[in-house]
């Protein structure tokens, strides 16, 4: 059986971990809660990420089951890095468990 699918997050792990440094009232994220959300079976995934400038990053929204939370990833598509994840709002994880049923 492969191991789940991880993100490389060795420049931005710190920046992750950091967000409410940045965003007070924020959650900070860590990097194996965001390879849950990456690995989660049942993900919504949006290629290109609607925010991208370059269209080279993804917007994925999945579960964490260690941090118990919908958790969005952006991530660069064809070299697995990880660039940024925070909790989702409510509009994104009613959109994730609708979508369950």
């Amino acid at each position: 059986m492969d191991p789940e699918p991880r993100l490389d997050w060795r420049h931005r792990s710190e920046y992750i971990r950091s967000r409410s440094a940045r965003r007070p009232g924020d959650i900070d994220i860590e990097p194996a809660w965001a390879d849950e959300a990456f690995a989660d079976a049942d993900a919504l995934v949006d290629s290109p990420d609607p925010a991208s400038k370059s269209g080279k990053t993804d917007r994925l929204v999945g579960y964490s089951v260690t941090a118990r939370m919908v958790v969005v990833v952006i991530y660069l598509r064809d070299e697995l890095v990880g660039v940024n994840a925070w909790k989702a709002n409510e509009t994104q994880t009613r959109r994730y468990w609708e979508d369950q049923r």
